[in-house]
Order: structure tokens, then C-alpha cells, then sequence
């Protein structure tokens, strides 16, 4: 089969093109994925920090708030052309490592 420069350079730009196109619309992920439907079995003033560890695994980040623990659990999803897609669960801790409060935010819409 016999092609021209001309048909062969058109298809390399094309390839790049395509190329360049998804790496555009590509989506960038941050964190990672936890059981948000698990976040109801939350009992405040109740549940330790083991409790936590095994409804949600290991937290995304940790911190201090006012001298004491803090998890974060996050999956952030951000795409250059569409809606982003979020959920995050930050769960603070007593002195005592037993949950003293929580805060859970999503942006995905129920179906």
C-alpha cells in the first residue's frame, strides 16, 4: 500500500492531536476512595479511633485542631470540563482518642 508524506504527516498530527485532547480532558484524582455510606455507623462521644480505622481504613491525612487529632478522609476528583465529584469526612478526637465530632461533605449527587 502506497501513502504520501503528505497522508502520513496528516496522521501524526492527528495522533497528536488526539493525544493532547485527552490529556486536556484527563481527570485528576486526589486522596483516595473510602465507604462514605459507612459514615452514618459514626457514634460521637462513642467511637474510637480503631473504630474509625476499620469502618474507613487508613485516613487520607492527619492534624491537631485546638491540641487535639484530627482524620481526614478524602477523595477528590477535579476534571478540566466537568463537574469535580468530592467526598470528605474529617473526624475530630477527644483526649481521650474517642470521637468528638464529624464533619462529612459531598458533592456527588444521589441517583
Amino acid at each position: 500500500m502506497k501513502t504520501s508524506n503528505f497522508t502520513v504527516h496528516k496522521m501524526c498530527r492527528y495522533a497528536i492531536f488526539l493525544l493532547a485532547a485527552n490529556h486536556l480532558t484527563a481527570c485528576v484524582t486526589v486522596g483516595h476512595e473510602f465507604p462514605a455510606g459507612n459514615v452514618s455507623s459514626i457514634k460521637v462521644g462513642e467511637s474510637t479511633q480503631n473504630d474509625m480505622t476499620n469502618l474507613f481504613g487508613t485516613p487520607f491525612s492527619t492534624g491537631i485542631e485546638n491540641g487535639l487529632k484530627t482524620w481526614t478522609y478524602g477523595d477528590y476528583s477535579y476534571n478540566l470540563f466537568g463537574n469535580g465529584n468530592i467526598d470528605e469526612l474529617v473526624i475530630r478526637f477527644n483526649k481521650h482518642n474517642i470521637v468528638s465530632s464529624y464533619t462529612f461533605n459531598s458533592t456527588k449527587r444521589s441517583k
